[in-house]
């Protein structure tokens, strides 16, 4: 009875130590479980962290290049507007009209051309068959000191360049019977117009 008993007894502290190691095994896992945990969240919130850097990154970017996009846009608007300002400038200053006064009776048109500093073989007229058209350049004050290296344009106020005036008239003009005379840097051209005889026709 008594080895019995003892045996019970040894079987019994075998089973506690058992189930003592059981819940340090289950305590184990537990926190083993709770680390692994701790560093998925870490691992996910990081990546999170990531993925937003990455998205505000690329948001960045693709707004830099959008904003590149217009500022090159807006540079080439600023180019093709001072292109066009020069252009404007230069057709102001080398190809404008000329003055003239026109003046018609009944067979006649009169006209008084202003090309003040120039000489009579600096002129160019063309009639057509209602139309004149009178050309002149007027050379720059500048351009009379081509040899000297440090001469420079201060001023610049008096018409300068090629210079072009096109008179239309109502009726057809003679050009045959055109005539242009030059005095003190005013030509004075008389246009007859052209009378065409009336031929009465004979109905047969």
């Amino acid at each position: 009875m008594v080895e019995e008993e003892a045996i019970k007894e040894k079987i019994s502290e075998k089973k506690e130590k058992i189930s003592e190691k059981k819940e340090k095994l289950g305590e184990k896992k537990e926190k083993y479980e709770e680390k692994f945990d701790e560093k998925i969240n870490e691992k996910k919130e990081k990546y999170g962290e990531k993925k937003e850097k990455g998205k505000a990154y690329s948001e960045k970017l693709a707004c830099d290049f959008n904003k590149g996009v217009d500022e090159i846009k807006e540079s080439v608007r600023n180019m093709q507007r001072y292109a066009d300002e020069k252009i404007n400038e230069y057709k102001n200053a080398t190809v404008s009209n000329i003055a003239v006064d026109l003046v018609e009776t009944n067979d006649m048109y009169y006209l008084k051309v202003a090309v003040p500093g120039l000489d009579k073989d600096e002129v160019e007229i063309e009639a057509g068959d209602n139309d004149i058209v009178i050309n002149a350049t007027f050379k720059a004050l500048i351009d009379e000191f081509e040899d000297v290296e440090d001469a420079k344009v201060i001023a610049c106020e008096m018409r300068n360049g090629e210079c072009s005036k096109t008179v239309r008239f109502e009726n057809s003009i003679d050009v045959e019977q055109i005539t242009a005379k030059y005095s003190n840097g005013v030509v004075r051209i008389t246009v007859p117009k052209l009378i065409i005889p009336k031929h009465k026709v004979t109905v047969e």
